[in-house]
């Protein structure tokens, strides 16, 4: 038995908005396993994760009049390693591929990517990619089995929730906001080299939602606007996700609920006793991004976690911050002074890549065979 070929189109917002927000909201995005999944409130904006980007598309599928699939892309230029001159590329993202749960199986899909690679093409892209839970057996064998992508890179995701008491900061450490312009002189100069490091980190840092550029140094030595660095120093900048959608949790184990509830009492009325407080998922929440993370140094470690613990109290100011995500390269061991909780946190995300230029297929083979100590997460796409 055939079945009717949806129409693919570009999204139009007056007409398609309502019915991209329905099937968000029908789609939840989680494990595969279904034990729990998060619900994305864009609050009135479809595109809100790529609107920022320098180049983006959504595509709509069709069926009659009725919405039945979405798929988002932008493009943009990213450092990778390939040897000069050409270490920069045109990469394609590819997000947000969701189908109505009446219609999947039908191969919707499957022609919502091969249209958005069809744009990739069209916009000289060297490289598409994808990222999905590991365990997400149906975008796997999609984009794996179908498509032709290679297993990339498995970077971590890591969580930490915000308490309602803010962390104590050390007096030894010295931790300074930078002008945009001292931001962007420093990770050009010490992350323009790292994987998939944006050509335009000057955009990311001018975008209204990055609140800032910090660094965190020993308190007595110097941090000079002429490009001269403490023996040991961190940095990062923060991007506040919470102004563009929110997320809330679909479904959880009566176990977190309990945990949950319980832990949110015991934080109120026995506040002395510091317990690890679950901040309330049922409820839309915003978080915060930490993105641009950078050490350098004997005591560089310490420093990152000083800066994630201010970056924490920052949030507590905030009533709809609930977590302070990052995500940095799966074996990169700046995970280990990043504050995180396993439960919350995933530990072996998956990126996917394609070669769209016959060309760069030797070259993609060669990425896949080292991953690098250090990646750069865009918050634009997160």
């Amino acid at each position: 038995m055939g079945f009717e070929v949806a129409t693919i189109r570009s999204y139009e917002e007056q007409s398609d908005r309502a019915q991209v927000e329905d099937l968000e909201r029908r789609c939840g995005v989680g494990p595969a396993d279904e034990r729990l999944f998060l619900l994305t409130d864009t609050m009135g904006d479809p595109i809100c994760r790529i609107r920022n980007s320098p180049t983006y598309k959504m595509l709509v599928a069709m069926l009659d009049k009725e919405l039945v699939g979405v798929i988002q892309g932008s493009i943009k230029v990213v450092t990778v390693e390939r040897p000069p001159p050409k270490d920069l590329a045109r990469v394609g993202y590819i997000l947000g591929l969701r189908v109505a749960p009446l219609h999947r199986q039908k191969g919707i899909g499957s022609s919502l990517v091969r249209r958005l690679e069809e744009w990739f093409v069209a916009n000289d892209v060297d490289y598409a990619y994808m990222a999905t839970d590991k365990d997400n057996v149906a975008s796997v064998e999609l984009f794996v089995n179908k498509f032709g992508y290679i297993k990339f890179r498995t970077p971590a995701i890591l969580v930490n929730p915000v308490h309602n008491q803010p962390f104590r900061i050390s007096s030894n450490v010295a931790i300074e906001k930078l002008k945009i312009e001292e931001a962007e002189f420093l990770y050009r100069r010490f992350m323009a080299s790292v994987e998939f490091f944006p050509h335009d980190i000057d955009h990311v840092l001018k975008n209204k939602l990055t609140m800032g550029t910090w660094v965190a140094y020993p308190r007595g030595e110097c941090f000079g606007s002429n490009g001269q660095v403490p023996s040991s120093w961190a940095m990062l900048s923060v991007w506040n996700s919470g102004e563009l959608f929110k997320l809330r949790l679909g479904k959880a184990p009566l176990s977190c609920l309990i945990y949950t509830k319980s832990s949110s009492l015991m934080d109120k009325f026995f506040p002395c006793f510091k317990l690890p407080f679950l901040p309330d998922f049922f409820h839309p929440f915003g978080f915060y991004f930490m993105y641009g993370v950078h050490r350098e140094g004997p005591m560089s470690g310490k420093l990152v976690r000083t800066l994630c613990k201010f970056v924490h109290n920052m949030a507590t100011k905030c009533k709809d911050c609930k977590v302070i995500v990052t995500e940095v390269a799966g074996n990169d061991t700046l995970r280990h002074h990043i504050p995180h909780w396993k439960l919350l946190s995933c530990l072996e995300d998956l990126w996917c890549m394609k070669a769209m230029k016959f060309e760069e297929k030797n070259s993609l083979h060669e990425l896949t065979k080292s991953p690098p100590a250090r990646l750069f997460v865009d918050p634009r796409e997160v």
